[in-house]
């Protein structure tokens, strides 16, 4: 038979797609992620309204937050997205510039792509560029250390501009540099020591920071005193309630009286365990698991305050900051066990009751108590407050710092074109366009500001040519100014990390030239890349 038979390898509903158009789908849904979030870059930078299908609403500047509320589908969009998140854990700020830096070097490769140059040449240029940039951000990176109060300010400042918490970003300032040195230990910082709460209620201007712990709970029996001064805290991981037995039991009772001695003996129970609670000395008790009705009783009367189902992470932020010891056994209870705090009470925010643990004597955890009028402002302010905290925590951690507004970018892009010079081959071209990537974050936070960007990159690169590796671009003054002076200071690790990020996955998208798509049965005869078309 000389027909010949179509060979099947792939089943029907596979969508493949090859070679330059692989590269080039790929490329543009970066691009298309890079050009999404642009616009919310700086202080001028404006914000995404996300509705999800329930309707809820978020209103946000952030670029991780922006990124994962998306419902992205296209893959090489989602390594994108991957980007953000990395940022956003390790830095906690800086997911934007990562990902705007991402698609301009996919961006770039595109040129050179059309100039046929290979993606191996072009991966392995940007390699050395992103190499030699973290070499030249250690040499440019300027020395802080955590008695520089005012710069670690600054910090914090910078992070929170552009998020809406301008009118309040000194006193967020203070409040976010005290509750980091509070927590510093051993030149150790966990930033999950200091817990966030939200209480809706009066202005963001009545933020506070409470040396100690805000619970979302309240005190389970109305008779138990509202406030407590001059707290001693018992924190138990045992239930204030009768075990049943563990296994099928079966109980033969004959007599009334017999059932009553049996709830005689349960009371009996309870009764000795909240004795055990008050000979030990404490006055309020903190309980991860229940506490009997019964229970609660006998601790009203002795005028001991209680928080049932505790949540175990606050149980053990409560321990970091009264100085208490977490105890799974009522005969462990002892003075030496109990912390201590000033005051316990409960407080009424509208319809929800807090109890707040104030006045801890040097606490190694704290609450940060954010207020605002509607829920939509308070979830913006705490974005805004962790992306103070990571900045201000990486600070710390790596003793550096680098001048804001688009200055480190300008100084990279001069360095690497210098050492693009130094060089033969193709891969030369690679770095430059690595070098004229970083350009987009200045020219971009001009966009965002209104201001001409073929102006102020022109400027900028003048300075930096004459020598002020610190020129960068002040939006709030519009001039281009020594920003470590105007008080315009990010962390270095927010470079370093959103460089190396960026410059993986744009290598790791060039090299792709092939995209096998499986279409899962519902979207079988929908377009796989539809959106991006």
């Amino acid at each position: 038979m000389t027909d010949k038979q179509p060979i099947y390898i792939l089943p029907e509903n596979v969508q493949r797609m090859i070679g330059k158009d692989a590269q080039r789908n790929n490329i543009l849904a970066a691009k298309i992620v890079a050009e999404i979030v642009k616009t919310t870059l700086g202080p001028k930078g404006m914000d995404k309204m996300l509705v999800d299908s329930l309707g809820d609403i978020i209103v946000t500047n952030d670029g991780v937050t922006i990124l994962e509320e998306m419902e992205i589908e296209h893959p090489a969009a989602k390594m994108m997205v991957e980007i953000a998140k990395t940022q956003e854990d390790e830095v906690g700020d800086g997911t934007t510039t990562a990902v705007m830096l991402a698609g301009k070097l996919l961006e770039n490769a595109e040129k050179l792509l059309d100039q046929k140059i290979h993606p191996t040449v072009i991966t392995k240029g940007y390699r050395m560029a992103s190499e030699k940039a973290q070499e030249i951000l250690q040499n440019i990176a300027t020395n802080i250390s955590p008695d520089d109060e005012k710069l670690l300010r600054q910090i914090a400042m910078t992070a929170m501009t552009g998020k809406g918490a301008e009118t309040v970003k000194e006193i967020f300032a203070d409040i976010i540099v005290k509750a980091v040195k509070q927590i510093q230990e051993n030149n150790k910082i966990d930033l999950t020591n200091i817990k966030i709460e939200k209480a809706k209620g009066n202005g963001i201007e009545h933020t506070e920071l409470i040396s100690g712990i805000v619970l979302d709970k309240e005190r389970v029996s109305l008779d138990m005193p509202a406030s407590v001064s001059n707290a001693r805290i018992a924190l138990l991981d045992i239930a204030l309630e009768i075990k049943g037995p563990e296994t099928e039991a079966k109980i033969q009772v004959t007599s009334p009286d017999q059932l009553q001695s049996f709830i005689e003996q349960e009371d009996r129970m309870l009764k000795t365990m909240v004795q055990k609670i008050k000979v030990s000395g404490a006055n309020v008790i903190f309980c991860q698991k229940g506490i009997d009705d019964v229970a609660q009783y006998y601790l009203a009367k002795e005028g001991i305050y209680a928080c049932r189902r505790v949540a175990k992470s606050d149980m053990e932020k409560l321990a970091r900051a009264t100085g208490g010891k977490i105890m799974s056994n009522f005969n462990e209870i002892s003075p030496e066990q109990l912390g201590n705090s000033e005051i316990v009470e409960e407080v009424k925010h509208g319809d929800t009751a807090m109890t707040y643990v104030r006045g801890c004597k040097n606490p190694k955890a704290v609450t940060i108590l954010i207020k605002g009028g509607t829920s939509h402002v308070i979830d913006e302010m705490e974005r805004a407050i962790k992306d103070g905290l990571g900045d201000v925590a990486a600070s710390l951690k790596d003793g550096k710092i680098v001048a804001g507004g688009g200055a480190v970018e300008i100084e990279l892009s001069k360095e690497l074109r210098k050492f693009s010079q130094s060089l033969g081959g193709r891969e030369q071209l690679a770095i430059e366009q690595f070098a004229s990537a970083l350009e987009f974050i200045p020219t971009t936070l001009a966009e965002n500001a209104g201001l001409d960007p073929i102006d102020i990159l022109t400027e900028l690169k003048a300075r930096h040519d004459q020598g002020e590796s610190l020129a960068g671009l002040n939006l709030f003054t519009n001039k281009i100014e020594n920003n470590i002076e105007a008080g315009i200071v990010e962390p270095l690790r927010i470079k370093t990390q959103a460089i190396n990020s960026a410059s993986e996955v744009s290598m790791m998208i060039l090299r792709i030239d092939d995209v096998i798509a499986s279409g899962s049965k519902s979207k079988q005869n929908m377009p796989q890349m539809n959106e991006y078309d």
